[in-house]
């Protein structure tokens, strides 16, 4: 055994490396509270600031529903609000139950008889709308991916498609949602014309107009990186003579992992961000359809939902971008990304 390779790699383990600040002098205690005080007590404080200035700034405005309201009568609506989604799922299983009981006494009558379960029509609850955004986002997203990858690997492969299809791009990069809707509406109204029930047209119209919406930033960015794939690289793959779909495989998408993830990682905050108004103007029974329907409920308690709503968005989107950041980290060679 080579002593020389195997002492120093055992003096630089991880696990080591507590004995050799001890054996050095220094305070692990100390070091543990700065580390706390750094990834904890920094961020707790700035929340901490946020929510007294929130309560200072609602307790001087005053609106025509009344006082706007601060971080209290958020966290009271959010407990009516999950209140009302456990009550509502209460009412469902007995609705259940009801007819579980109503079909066994139909059988004993008629063995013969085929019982039928409907499903209860009782209203989305907050947490149900909730989970038809993500539904809805996370489609539009996946299915803009899976065009916006190939065709990205397609363009950056080739200058002559890049300078093509760069004006097209930038064309239609920043148009907004609110354009996109009509059209999308239109268009699915006159080729979705079955009435499935488990699909319905406004999820089809939010899924399109959030898909158009996050497909450009991950064009541009697979593009990006795909050609700026090393030229060692490149001669490399020309020497071993590596088929089209090899080459991609092996030398070009490793090598443009990075920038692919970060276009995702824009599109998907794309995504999230366009769903809400593509939501309010389709009525998808979503997130921006509970803000649409608070707004125009107008009661006391109204402003006090749909502050609720901003915060599960704003915090949903951020969960969102972490979880982009620690799929690009499992996947991408690069280990030195950082979840920030």
């Amino acid at each position: 055994m080579n002593k020389s390779l195997t002492f120093p790699s055992l003096a630089h383990s991880r696990w080591l490396q507590p004995l050799k600040r001890l054996s050095k002098g220094d305070n692990p205690a100390r070091h543990l509270f700065t580390g706390l005080a750094r990834n904890l007590g920094v961020p707790l404080a700035g929340l901490a600031v946020f929510l007294l200035l929130w309560h200072g700034a609602a307790s001087n405005i005053n609106t025509s529903l009344g006082q706007f309201p601060g971080p209290k009568q958020a966290l009271q609506q959010a407990q009516v609000l999950y209140q009302e989604h456990k009550d509502e799922r209460i009412k469902a299983d007995a609705f259940y139950q009801r007819q579980q009981a109503r079909n066994a006494a139909r059988v004993a009558q008629d063995p013969d008889y085929q019982p039928r379960i409907r499903a209860y029509t009782g209203k989305p609850t907050y947490i149900d709308q909730i989970g038809t955004s993500l539904v809805t986002v996370l489609t539009g997203f996946i299915l803009a991916s899976v065009i916006a990858i190939p065709v990205g690997i397609v363009i950056g492969l080739s200058n002559s498609l890049y300078a093509a299809f760069n004006p097209v791009i930038q064309l239609f990069k920043p148009v907004s949602p609110l354009a996109w809707l009509p059209l999308v509406t239109m268009l699915v109204s006159a080729l979705y014309v079955r009435d499935d029930p488990s699909v319905p047209k406004s999820f089809v119209t939010s899924m399109i107009t959030v898909m158009l919406c996050c497909l450009w930033p991950t064009i541009i960015n697979t593009a990006v990186g795909v050609a700026s794939v090393s030229r060692d690289l490149l001669n490399v793959s020309q020497v071993l003579r590596l088929s089209w779909l090899t080459h991609v495989r092996k030398i070009v998408l490793p090598s443009s992992i990075p920038m692919v993830f970060t276009g995702l990682r824009l599109s998907l905050g794309i995504a999230w961000m366009v769903l809400i108004a593509a939501e309010m103007l389709a009525q998808n029974p979503g997130l921006g359809k509970f803000v649409w329907d608070e707004f125009q409920n107008g009661s006391s308690d109204s402003l006090g939902r749909i502050m609720v709503a901003v915060i599960t968005i704003g915090l949903i989107g951020f969960l969102l971008d972490r979880l982009m950041l620690a799929l690009q980290k499992a996947v991408s060679w690069d280990k030195s990304v950082t979840l920030r």
